[in-house]
């Protein structure tokens, strides 16, 4: 048996909700040449928004 420790639970900073909405967003720089990739989790209870970036990518173009 290995012990690992459990991920943490988010909760909302605003009302210490617990639950979220999970949605992509992607965000371009102002000139076009980057493009940011978050993902965005929307409290059920009061709609507050946490953003989450992984990494950025450099000329794409999708």
């Amino acid at each position: 048996m290995t012990n690992q420790p459990q991920a943490p639970t988010l909760t909302c900073p605003l009302c210490s909700c617990p639950q979220f909405q999970q949605e992509e967003a992607r965000t371009d720089s102002k000139w076009g040449f980057t493009s940011h990739e978050m993902t965005l989790m929307v409290c059920v209870n009061c709609r507050y928004v946490l953003h989450f970036y992984d990494r950025n990518s450099i000329f794409d173009f999708d």
